[in-house]
């Protein structure tokens, strides 16, 4: 079992109980999912890279990548309906916590100049959106075979009902938000 849904269970589901004042233990907020996608725009001149980020994003994620196509033509970018233009892994459960596991305690700390994640990230509905500029930063992927740099948008999908919520939650799991003394040194 993974050791942050645990101490998500055991620790941060009864404080937040308590902080928020909620009287039952279904309201709490949680985590409902993980998105991870990659846009890959040069891959309709390059097929190399579709295949290069595919094989890196199952890698990171444990899990087959779908592939997102173009929905409109679009002659300026030389795009054309049903070109590849993107991957994206929906993780749940299990595969959900062992990633943010990852995410927060071992790619985070490996980005280079990190002032702390940005806590404006939130959509209002208590979803956390946030980008990786390089996928090196973790540690399933081998900096010397990696052919392309690649960014990729981990979104972070919560049952809070507001921003507020979703910050405590995610602060409490060991996200490094920045904090208003990080922002003044930056």
């Amino acid at each position: 079992m993974a050791r942050l849904k645990d101490r998500y269970r055991d620790d941060i589901a009864p404080a937040l109980q308590q902080e928020l004042g909620v009287r039952n233990a279904i309201a709490v907020p949680r985590l409902s999912k993980v998105v991870v996608s990659m846009g890959i725009g040069r891959a309709v001149q390059e097929k190399r890279r579709l295949e290069a980020a595919g094989s890196e994003l199952a890698l990171i994620t444990g899990q087959k990548p779908l592939i997102c196509k173009a929905r409109k033509s679009v002659s300026n970018f030389k795009l054309r309906e049903g070109n590849p233009i993107g991957l994206k892994v929906t993780l749940r459960r299990e595969r959900m916590y062992e990633f943010l596991d990852r995410l927060i305690n071992l790619a985070i700390p490996r980005v280079r100049d990190f002032r702390g994640l940005n806590p404006t990230g939130f959509d209002g509905r208590g979803n956390y959106s946030m980008g990786l500029a390089e996928q090196t930063v973790f540690p399933e992927v081998d900096p010397d075979k990696v052919e392309f740099q690649q960014g990729m948008h981990v979104t972070v999908v919560t049952t809070a009902r507001n921003d507020s919520d979703a910050l405590r939650l995610l602060t409490l799991l060991g996200f490094p938000f920045r904090t208003a003394e990080t922002a003044v040194q930056a």
